[in-house]
């Protein structure tokens, strides 16, 4: 499996190729709780690294998904309509929220996991 990178913002991404698959993390997940609904971007919306483009709503609160990279919206887990529980379940799996087909390159402040790790120990 490709290694995952990190936003200080708790999202995920996985790269493939020129194309990356967001979530987010785990702990993101354990903080909002139960997940019980989401709301998914457009395909072939062109996003910008840092903005708001989902959300997700738990039974604690609603909070916004950032893109953590530039591109355009190329695939939406549509599984997560039906199912947003998967969030919780398989955070870094199979609740992915979307792929992005990249415009350039990663932004140099994505998080190896010892980073981000270490970032969220921060947090306290």
């Amino acid at each position: 499996m490709t290694e995952l990178l990190f936003s200080k913002d708790h999202e995920w991404v996985r790269l493939e190729g020129d194309v990356a698959t967001i979530g987010i993390t785990d702990h993101a997940q354990n903080a909002l709780g139960d997940v019980v609904f989401v709301d998914l971007p457009e395909m072939g919306r062109v996003v910008t690294a840092g903005e708001a483009i989902a959300v997700v709503e738990s039974v604690k609160a609603a909070s916004d998904v950032y893109a953590p990279v530039t591109g355009r919206i190329v695939e939406v887990n549509s599984a997560l309509v039906d199912d947003p529980a998967l969030i919780n379940t398989e955070p870094t799996g199979g609740g992915w929220f979307f792929k992005i087909e990249l415009d350039g390159a990663l932004p140099e402040d994505l998080l190896d996991a010892d980073a981000y790790t270490a970032f969220v120990d921060t947090l306290g």
